[in-house]
């Protein structure tokens, strides 16, 4: 289809998200209406509300067991479903039973969080996926620990309900303005905070995220081009080390602050220390931050530069006034000076190898 100009403009698609006001959601659905499509949200009507007034705004529950659950998906037609909100099998399994003569296409937002191992560096979408005991539980468990086995299960009954018909998208850290975990955000927040950096690890250490703008765009053209499969949605498309990306945070602001880089051993050492995005390029973690993204890549996937998600996620904190959306993932100031002072004892007194 030619628009005015001669240049191909998409077919327009209606699209339903279950979500569509948290995180991704908004993302997602900015990025379809600029490219003109026609979209129903279903979620609970809790977060945030007041978002999208002029969208179709259908209200239920994901749990078929509250309320009128999804009672008001039913009767209803789209070309797609996008589903962010999904974390236990029985209810995505639920949704996608009844969407199954609904919609075309069921896209499933899983995580890489949902593969069994972290070790292997550039596992693709082939890799053994985790599993759990109970697979009828539903509690994600004190630490998250069973955040992943669900995930897969939650893919398994989406592609159950809708063979061959099922888009599932494994992101990594999904980052950026308006994230509400703080994680990274963490680090330009702080390096814009100046003084001594605690910098983990080793600068050239991997890291993996991808911006939330960039996600959405892609999982808009997912549903343009009917793309099917399961794909790994991470980032920037070139290996990028955990010192590139502290550089870039560097640049994006005037405050003078220094890097101490404090290796993966002694950091593992260190009881209740949370350094956020980043994971140890060892043992159990290596591979974590490695994850191969050919098949995203071929299908469309594209990055802005980390640089620009770097500068518009500070910007955007900066915005964000006493008791805003965002509470910092990372260390306190005190802890982090502690744990650079035990470092700098324990160099001092057995000094470690380079890297």
């Amino acid at each position: 289809m030619l628009g005015a100009a001669g240049i191909a403009v998409p077919a327009r698609k209606r699209i339903l998200i279950l979500g569509g006001t948290g995180f991704l959601g908004p993302a997602t659905v900015e990025a379809a209406l600029a490219r003109g499509h026609q979209l129903t949200l279903f979620n609970r009507g809790r977060t945030r509300p007041g978002l999208f007034p002029d969208l179709e705004k259908l209200t239920g529950d994901r749990d078929p067991r509250k309320g009128e659950g999804l009672k008001a998906l039913a009767g209803r037609q789209w070309d797609a479903v996008i589903d962010n909100s999904g974390y236990y099998p029985r209810m995505v399994g639920a949704s996608a039973k009844l969407l199954a003569g609904a919609v075309k296409q069921y896209i499933f937002i899983s995580s890489i969080s949902a593969y069994a191992e972290e070790s292997e560096e550039g596992a693709d979408e082939t890799a053994r996926l985790a599993t759990i005991a109970d697979p009828a539980i539903e509690q994600m468990g004190a630490n998250f620990e069973n955040f992943g086995a669900l995930k897969a299960l939650c893919e398994r009954a989406a592609e159950q309900a809708m063979p061959g018909r099922v888009t599932v998208v494994r992101p990594g850290y999904i980052v950026g303005p308006d994230d509400p975990s703080g994680r990274f955000t963490y680090w330009p927040v702080r390096v814009d905070r100046g003084g001594e950096i605690l910098a983990p690890g080793a600068p050239a250490d991997p890291v993996q995220f991808i911006d939330v703008r960039d996600l959405g765009a892609w999982l808009v053209k997912v549903v343009e081009d009917s793309t099917t499969g399961v794909f790994n949605a991470t980032g920037p498309e070139k290996r990028l080390g955990m010192g590139e990306l502290l550089a870039a945070c560097q640049r994006a602001t005037t405050t003078k602050g220094a890097l101490t880089w404090v290796r993966a051993e002694f950091l593992e050492k260190q009881q209740k220390l949370e350094l956020p995005i980043w994971a140890a390029y060892q043992g159990k973690t290596k591979g974590f931050h490695t994850r191969k993204i050919a098949r995203a890549l071929d299908a469309g996937l594209r990055f802005r530069p980390h640089e620009a998600t770097v500068k518009d996620t500070l910007a955007w904190y900066k915005t964000q006034g006493p008791g805003g959306r965002v509470k910092l993932a990372g260390p306190a100031p005190e802890q982090e000076a502690a744990v650079l002072a035990a470092w700098r004892r324990d160099a001092a007194t057995s000094p470690a190898p380079g890297r």
